[in-house]
């Protein structure tokens, strides 16, 4: 991953620093992962993270996210969560109990799957869903 996350970088213009490619791994298998799970995970203020401070991880975020090679999703009452999937149509799917969130195809396939009554004279090119409810695991609690 560290190899084809450093071209991937070059492609979008940004330079490949460790921290990027650290933040891009961390992420690789892992989707929906917090800020804080990012750190725990890279070890920010460590040694092993190269370097990276808080505030750096927040910068590497936001670059990753302009460059569209991260996308970050906030349901409701969650922190922002960052995936690695990014430019295709999918949605998410949350529950209420445990905060697991996974990934759904949209059964549209075009963006944007839906088409307000009225556009107000906005461009359209995104509709995000995210549907609640319980994990089979929590399901299974109740």
């Amino acid at each position: 991953m560290e190899q084809d996350a450093g071209e991937l970088l070059k492609r979008k213009g940004l330079r490949s620093t460790s921290q990027r490619r650290a933040v891009l791994s961390a992420l690789h298998g892992s989707p929906h992962m917090t800020a804080s799970d990012l750190e725990a995970r890279i070890g920010v203020g460590k040694a092993t993270a190269g370097g990276l401070s808080r505030q750096g991880l927040y910068n590497v975020l936001e670059d990753l996210t302009k460059a569209h090679l991260i996308r970050c999703i906030e349901p409701a009452g969650s922190p922002t969560r960052y995936e690695l999937r990014v430019g295709d149509n999918h949605h998410h799917l949350v529950c209420r109990n445990c905060g697991r969130i996974e990934d759904v195809d949209c059964a549209i396939g075009a963006a944007p799957c839906l088409d307000p009554v009225e556009d107000k004279g906005f461009a359209i090119d995104e509709a995000e869903i995210i549907w609640w409810g319980l994990c089979t695991g929590c399901q299974a609690e109740v």
